[in-house]
Formats: C-alpha cells, sequence, structure tokens
C-alpha cells in the first residue's frame, strides 16, 4: 500500500520508511513534484499534523500521512514546542540549539522531551498517533548523527545522544517510533 509522507526532508522520509521495515512504500511530496509550501499555522502539534496530511490526500487521493514533531522543553515553559524548526532560523538546527542552550543558561533542569504527532488522513477522514521519548539537554553538541536537536538530547536510560547513535539504533527507541507503532498497530486491526 502506497503511503504520502507531507515531507521533503529525506531524512524523515528514511527514518519513516525503515521504522515501517516494508510494510507500505513511502513517498515523499518530492516524490510527487509537490512543491507548493504548506503553511503550518496551527496551535498545536496536531493541527499541524493533521494541516498537512489533509493538505496531501486533498492534492493526491493517496492516503497521506502528516508528522509534526518537536522538542518541549520544561525549563522554557514547553519551548520551543510546534517552532522547534524554526525556533531562532527556518531549519537551521545549529542557530536553534544555540538559541535553546542559551536561553537555558546554567539552569540546571535540563529536562525535555521530543513528541511527534502523526494524523493519517485517508477517505474516512483523520486519525491521530502520538509518541513521546522523555531525556535531558547538555549544554554543548554531541555526535555527528541524526538531524534537530539530536546533538543535544540525551534519552532516559541512555548516556548517548541521540545524535551519537547509530540511526538504526535511535529508531528503535524515538518518538517517531512510538507515534509509528501506534499507527501501524491501529492498522493492523
Amino acid at each position: 500500500m502506497e503511503l504520502l509522507v507531507a515531507t521533503h526532508n529525506q531524512h524523515k522520509k528514511e527514518e519513516i520508511q525503515q521504522i515501517l521495515q516494508g510494510l507500505f512504500e513511502v513517498k515523499s511530496l518530492t516524490d510527487y513534484d509537490i512543491h507548493d509550501e504548506i503553511i503550518e499555522d496551527g496551535h498545536t502539534f496536531h493541527e499541524n499534523a493533521l494541516i498537512k496530511a489533509k493538505y496531501c490526500f486533498d492534492k493526491t487521493g493517496i492516503p497521506s500521512l502528516g508528522d509534526d514533531s518537536g522538542l518541549v522543553v520544561d525549563a522554557l515553559d514547553g519551548r520551543p514546542g510546534i517552532y522547534s524548526a524554526r525556533y531562532a532560523s527556518n531549519h537551521d538546527f545549529p542557530k536553534n540549539i544555540s538559541k535553546v542552550l542559551e536561553e537555558l543558561g546554567n539552569n540546571t533542569n535540563r529536562s525535555a522531551y521530543f513528541v511527534t504527532v502523526l494524523c493519517y488522513y485517508s477517505i474516512e477522514g483523520p486519525k491521530y498517533y502520538e509518541g513521546r521519548v522523555y531525556g535531558n539537554l547538555l549544554s554543548e553538541n554531541k555526535g555527528k548523527q541524526g538531524f534537530g536537536y539530536d546533538p543535544v538530547f540525551v534519552p532516559e536510560g541512555y548516556e548517548l545522544t541521540f545524535a551519537e547513535m547509530e540511526p538504526e539504533h535511535k529508531n528503535r527507541i524515538s518518538h517517531r517510533k512510538k507515534a509509528l507503532d501506534a499507527f501501524l498497530a491501529d492498522m493492523e486491526q
């Protein structure tokens, strides 16, 4: 079965493809030559995931998966949250990381979590799936793998950042994996 993922991000497409282990033929917006900017003007992860999934489904008629993910930092009252990708600069994660670390300063509360909300949109309408992974933020980058805030995020129970882990290992414990597992469990019913 074909599944259109509402992204141009090759990392995200590959991560989803790896997690779904060939159960779906994962396609991206690039594969469909859709280059319109999808305006994410929702106020929650759920609203933004719906905007993306519905846009893709309306455009192609193919069941679509919208994903909105972000980093939620307790000491920053939940920021960067839905603005994670454009917190300091649009998809410039070194700048985004710097802003988060600067705002945290010497705060000893470094707890944070990554969240992914998936919206699967088909002829039956939307369905939502959520995954979270809790951890702590370092004060400096470590590792070269992954993307986004991975170099400063250490998941609970681990000593390595997501960026220090092999992609296969990260993909077994990530927030996106947990949301996709919920999606797969629902699809198998």
